[in-house]
């Protein structure tokens, strides 16, 4: 398979790790719950959740049905809960699915309740209390205690969870999240009395790192299950092992003489002879723009400034007056990842966005090519499985 100008590797093992690691800090009995939604992050969905199930992963969380679908698999023992709003042929999709929904209002409780009884299906529920997020959910417990008990009555419907999400927990010196894991604790309480087969669940990564008594039943981690901090710093500090490298590789390398430019608006010209290396890479791969001027590369275990303007193909690295820079030419050049001992992390390329680690690697285009190290094996399950069935028969 030919890798093309930019790839994305992904060590599937390494969100197995970390999900094996992020299971170590719940106590018996509390559920993990991976977050995949988005692609897994820019990671690729299905071979994340692969990953996260190997690791310990009992749930899948997505944010649609469309999602849904990418994971939904008889190989991944792992219920699946769709996190965003539905409506029309989604909802009818999913119920037919089996996914788990998040409810917060009577009306669509109603609905849900309609179209099971039609399907003959039973439809999974998480009523929502939003306890400070300000999104979805409820945000008085009384209502969101009156909707529960309608889920319980309503013909079809099973009562599956509770949950909220917090705003604030990856900033530790914030007291808003105590507020708010008060406020669920409380309400959490009140329904397990009457209900205590429901799943309370309300933690992100960084409430899982931060604050035991926010696991409850089931914790739901996203970005740290992909080896990324939740509060923007050293992965490795947190013994988490980041799963993607993105790398590009040097096109060709001229000489830039003093004065000459490169790029748009010449936003770099050369104060003294240098060498300027391209690689293929640009803002329409996900390599944004505001990364001009802004970032290194790796290349040959060292690193080498960004110089110019970020094109939607290209972006330029100064590689210095030595006439060895020609023999770069051709060489891996690795934007997130390790090389030779020296590594970028995704957390250093927010820094520089002023933005966040999830934002970095959700970005990365369907033109970036995904490599997974454990690919050869899933690929040949499918393929056995696929033979199994009578697909390849001749």
């Amino acid at each position: 398979m030919s890798l093309g100008r930019a790839q994305a590797r992904v060590d599937v093992g390494a969100i197995e790790r970390n999900c094996v690691r992020l299971c170590s800090e719940l106590r018996p009995g509390v559920e993990l719950c991976a977050v995949v939604k988005a692609d897994g992050y820019g990671h690729g969905a299905f071979m994340s959740a692969s990953g996260a199930v190997a690791g310990g992963a009992t749930w899948l969380a997505v944010a649609s049905i469309q999602e849904a679908r990418a994971v939904i698999d008889e190989r991944l023992p792992a219920r699946v809960l769709v996190l965003g709003p539905l409506r029309g042929t989604e909802t009818e999709e999913a119920v037919l699915a089996g996914v788990d929904i998040v409810v917060w209002g009577e009306d669509f409780l109603a609905y849900l309740s309609e179209l099971a009884q039609e399907m003959d299906k039973a439809a999974r529920v998480h009523i929502k209390l939003d306890t400070g997020m300000g999104r979805l959910g409820i945000r008085d417990p009384q209502r969101a205690t009156e909707l529960v008990a309608h889920a319980v009555a309503a013909p079809n419907v099973e009562l599956a969870g509770i949950m909220t999400h917090f705003a604030t927990a990856d900033e530790p010196e914030d007291t808003f999240f105590g507020a708010q894991l008060e406020r669920f604790s409380d309400w959490a309480q009140e329904i397990k009395r009457e209900h205590p087969h429901v799943i309370a669940h309300a933690a992100n990564s960084a409430a899982t790192l931060r604050e035991p008594a926010a696991h409850f039943d089931m914790v739901r981690c996203g970005i740290a299950i992909y080896g990324m901090d939740p509060f923007g710093e050293d992965p490795s500090a947190r013994a988490l092992e980041p799963a993607l490298q993105l790398s590009s590789y040097v096109a060709a390398v001229k000489l830039c003489r003093v004065g000459e430019s490169v790029g748009y608006g010449r936003r770099f010209q050369a104060a003294a002879d240098t060498h300027i290396g391209l690689l293929p890479i640009g803002y329409g791969d996900g390599w944004r723009r505001g990364l001009s001027g802004n970032a290194e590369v790796l290349i040959d275990g060292r690193r080498y400034p960004l110089v110019g303007t970020v094109s939607m193909d290209s972006v330029f690295v100064d590689l210095g007056p030595d006439p060895a820079a020609l023999a770069l030419q051709e060489l891996p050049a690795v934007l997130i990842g390790a090389q030779n001992g020296e590594r970028i992390t995704a957390e250093e390329v927010a820094r520089r966005l002023d933005t966040i680690n999830y934002e970095v690697t959700c970005g990365f285009t369907a033109r970036v090519t995904r490599v997974y190290r454990d690919e050869d094996e899933v690929l040949a399950e499918r393929e056995e499985d696929e033979y199994e069935d009578g697909m390849f028969l001749l």
